[in-house]
């Protein structure tokens, strides 16, 4: 399928591995021009420069690094088509539940899962005005379930989605659109680095992350019986930033293999 995104551009945040990574991949392939901002820039992103990446190394916890982003975008893009919010994380040290979250943990989850997107967006949006561009911001089906995840990370990720949503209401009538797609336990570092949330869930837990990664699906409910692959989260983003998507604004996307049981 034409997603009809040849020769447009965009703004990538979390791009260095994960989910972020393959939404770079399924855009150029679209024949995008994409800035793709990371922390570290790693390897495999490096890599996608040759298919029309431009790979930006940032660290949008900053209060700065956003606005710096996106003046850096604008300089190679010229203006922008479509924001991809999906910079996130910082929960991999969260495994004691709530009483063992400071104030330090707490404003360090809110200012990667929220108020990153909330600077990036406000930076890139008179460009996306001016182009009737799109926003995708990636949250997590955490923010359906509060309970299945760190109360710090699921709670700034159900804030994102209202966010989300309170921009598309402002912003439609002026031509961008902005969605959300929330996945739900996918095959990420999340899960599988040796030193991630999940590994240390696992010891917490008193089993190895192999083990915990395994009985995940049926745990989560996920009819699937597997985790969500990152590519299958890029080529929904792909599609809500394309034009054949043009009626689709403020709406919550869960792609959790059926985790979430609510409509």
């Amino acid at each position: 399928m034409d997603l009809r995104l040849n020769g447009r551009t965009a703004l990538v945040t979390g791009a260095g591995k994960g989910i972020g990574l393959a939404t770079v991949a399924a855009l150029t392939d679209e024949g995008m021009r994409v800035v793709a901002a990371a922390r570290t820039v790693t390897p495999e992103l490096a890599d996608l420069e040759a298919s029309g990446a431009i790979a930006i190394p940032v660290d949008l916890a900053i209060p700065d690094g956003p606005a710096h982003l996106v003046e850096a975008a604008l300089t190679e893009l010229g203006e922008l088509d479509v924001l991809v919010n999906n910079v996130g994380g910082g929960d991999g040290d969260l495994t004691g539940g709530f009483l063992s979250c400071g104030d330090e943990q707490w404003a360090r989850v809110y200012e990667l899962n929220l108020f990153a997107a909330v600077r990036t967006t406000r930076a890139a949006l008179p460009s996306l005005l001016r182009r009737g561009g799109a926003v995708v911001n990636v949250s997590s089906n955490g923010a359906r379930i509060p309970h299945a995840g760190p109360v710090p990370y699921t709670t700034a990720k159900a804030a994102l989605t209202a966010f989300g949503k309170a921009l598309a209401e402002e912003f439609g009538p002026q031509g961008v659109r902005v969605n959300t797609v929330s996945p739900g336990p996918a095959r990420t570092a999340m899960w599988e680095s040796p030193d991630g949330y999940g590994a240390r869930l696992a010891a917490s837990l008193g089993l190895t992350r192999e083990q915990l990664v395994a009985a995940l699906p049926a745990t989560m409910g996920m009819t699937t019986g597997r985790l969500v692959e990152p590519a299958e989260v890029a080529a929904l983003i792909a599609y809500l930033a394309s034009p054949l998507a043009a009626s689709t604004t403020g709406a919550d996307h869960i792609i959790d293999g059926g985790a979430v049981k609510t409509a």
